[in-house]
């Protein structure tokens, strides 16, 4: 069976965006660039929120980015090469080829589609990353920790729940960034109530 993973980039402080949602706080560094380029090749599906899914589409819609270095190039076509599901009830139109949209998160369709992928999928958006940590679905968690304190904004790993994980690896880069690579371990215990919304 093909594994969730779950990967993001985060402050020191755990957050994903600040409070004024922005995250150009991760500045561009080619050694983690290409180090994540890397991990996304060996992904045959990404599910996506709609903002994650909105600023990655980039990838495929705007040859120029692609086009500004060989990095820039090899991620592109990693980027590309999978499939995408994003889910969302306000998005009219998805703009990427190999792509589906979903009005609903049905755990039960990701389970059956993680047990026929051929390669694993990765979750990305921390609201949807929330809905699948809830329902078990998340195999592995991957967190590309920022050596800066943003003091507040989005989180990066859901509240309200507890999951416990297992370090598997660890990489420090010369940047600052750390990253690391947990494996799920049993059910999450949730006091969450309801689920949140889909943009």
């Amino acid at each position: 069976m093909a594994k969730l993973i779950y990967v993001t980039n985060v402050s020191l402080d755990g957050y994903i965006e600040d409070e004024r949602g922005a995250f150009d706080w991760f500045p561009p560094d080619d050694e983690v660039f290409a180090f994540t380029t890397d991990l996304l090749r060996s992904v045959g599906t990404f599910l996506y929120g709609r903002r994650l899914y909105e600023a990655m589409a980039v990838w495929e819609t705007d040859a120029a980015l692609a086009a500004q270095s060989d990095l820039t190039a090899d991620f592109a076509t990693a980027w590309q090469a999978a499939s995408k599901v994003v889910y969302s009830t306000t998005l009219a139109a998805v703009s990427t080829a190999d792509t589906r949209l979903e009005r609903l998160f049905d755990p039960a369709a990701v389970q059956e589609l993680k047990a026929t992928a051929s390669s694993d999928l990765t979750v990305g958006g921390a609201n949807l990353a929330t809905q699948a940590f809830k329902a078990g679905l998340v195999d592995e968690c991957q967190l590309f920790i920022w050596p800066v304190v943003v003091g507040g904004g989005k989180p990066g790993l859901p509240t309200g729940m507890r999951a416990d994980l297992e370090l598997l690896d660890e990489r420090r880069f010369r940047n600052g960034v750390v990253h690391l690579r947990y494996r799920a371990l049993g059910q999450c215990t949730t006091a969450l109530s309801g689920s949140p919304a889909l943009a």
